[in-house]
């Protein structure tokens, strides 16, 4: 049978989607990435935030039109709206033929080959959920990256978070299981490889042995043929001395620090229950750019939280100015059912939110012009993830992951997809950068 997966979300939902392709496959069903050709299509859904449960369903909807005007049979959805309100996608959604939990891959196979239907989510209590393991996975591009999952779950008590109500508590793969499916991307052209969970800083310490991240980074360091790695989602209270240290001696780890602060005022902090304050979250800053002059700090933070003032948003305003991060990315605080923050009073409203975001946001862009701007005459090394037939190599640089951040346009004959090069800045096009890639 020919099957579509349909993939949303982040990049965690992304390996999951990778999963259920090779499950499918091994089955002998056939892989296609036009909608129209598939007989059954998965949407492996994301359950983060109402924007997301929102483009889900709108998706699931999109898609459940090609039963008539394709050949589409049977519709399923997986991932974590599925997770979270799987009876309640089917009993509201008569679109679908299934909806499937987190690591549902025996059952979705098994619905895919005899193209059932099922009044009933077929989903694991939360408080169960051990999927992490992987015997194979589908790699249907040409990227020179991947990402590969180290974690999942959380056991962070965030009140503005779902993800522990999703998936489940923390849970770190095994070294030996990650470093086989590094080594298995590697083999398919994979150059850099981006470790992504829930939080990073955890891993290894719910192992027997107990293990830390470093001790991973360094087995990755091995493999051959990848270059770049990239560590992502590194909870700010957890970024200890020797990680930091490690990011910036000169491995094959890229000193790029993704670090989720959220906030920086300290009652803000203290009521979204982040285990720092703003005195922890300068020092945090001050020892990256002691011990890693060369990092890139890129940051996420939310706007709009229950209770914010305008002087609490005044003072997140200021610390961007003064600290001009390398990236950032801000979001308007999305009110989530079951979570603390959804009960608080103080909700603020959805034009202020919209305000304080737009400033931010505009705040940033200054400083990331300014930034690309001090870039202009110097040479940089890029990687390249795609070549345009009639026009610039399209790549980024060190401090750049891939969809979230900036992008370099190169000019000049001869680049290749996973070419890692020099390229001399010779101007920028708003957020990304041009150039010319150098001679060797």
């Amino acid at each position: 049978m020919k099957f579509y997966v349909h993939k949303l979300g982040c990049p965690k939902n992304d390996v999951d989607a990778d999963y259920i392709s090779a499950r499918l496959i091994a089955d002998g069903h056939e892989p296609v990435t036009d909608p129209e050709e598939a007989e059954t299509i998965i949407v492996n859904t994301c359950g983060f935030i109402l924007e997301a449960k929102e483009e889900s369903i709108d998706e699931i909807l999109l898609l459940a039109g090609l039963k008539e005007t394709a050949n589409v049979k049977t519709l399923y959805a997986t991932g974590c709206l599925s997770q979270r309100y799987g009876d309640e996608l089917l009993t509201e959604m008569p679109e679908l033929d299934g909806a499937f939990g987190l690591g549902k891959l025996d059952a979705i196979a098994d619905a895919v080959t005899r193209a059932s239907r099922s009044e009933r989510a077929d989903c694991d209590d939360v408080r169960s959920l051990t999927y992490l393991t992987w015997t194979q996975r589908h790699i249907d591009d040409v990227l020179p990256y991947a990402y590969l999952k180290i974690a999942d779950g959380c056991n962070r008590t965030c009140a503005f978070c779902a993800i522990p109500a999703i998936r489940g508590r923390f849970r770190s793969r095994s070294l030996d299981s990650i470093v086989t499916e590094a080594r298995f991307l590697a083999d398919r052209g994979k150059r850099e490889l981006i470790l992504v969970s829930q939080d990073a800083t955890l891993w290894g310490g719910d192992l027997r042995p107990r293990k830390n991240v470093v001790e991973l980074l360094k087995a990755l360091n091995e493999i051959e043929a990848v270059n770049w790695i990239r560590l992502m989602y590194l909870y700010p209270a957890q970024v200890a001395p020797d990680l930091i240290e490690y990011m910036a001696s000169g491995t094959k780890t890229l000193p790029y620090f993704d670090l989720p602060l959220q906030h920086i005022n300290s009652d803000i902090l203290r009521s979204m229950s982040r285990s720092t304050d703003r005195p922890q979250t300068e020092r945090l800053l001050r020892d990256i750019r002691r011990l890693a002059p060369e990092a890139t700090i890129r940051v996420t933070l939310i706007v709009g939280y229950p209770g914010e003032t305008d002087d609490q948003f005044q003072e997140l305003l200021d610390f961007v100015g003064e600290q001009s991060f390398d990236r950032l990315g801000a979001f308007a605080y999305s009110p989530e059912e079951g979570t603390p923050a959804f009960e608080m009073t103080g909700q603020v409203s959805d034009e202020v939110m919209d305000e304080r975001l737009d400033r931010l946001m505009s705040l940033q862009q200054e400083i990331a012009f300014r930034k690309n701007n001090s870039l202009i005459g110097r040479e940089v090394e890029v990687i390249i993830d795609a070549v345009e037939p009639d026009g610039p190599a399209i790549g980024r640089t060190r401090g750049d992951c891939p969809y979230i951040d900036e992008e370099v346009f190169v000019a000049g004959p001869g680049s290749q997809v996973g070419d890692i090069c020099r390229v001399h800045i010779d101007g920028t096009a708003g957020y990304d950068l041009t150039g010319t890639r150098s001679a060797e």
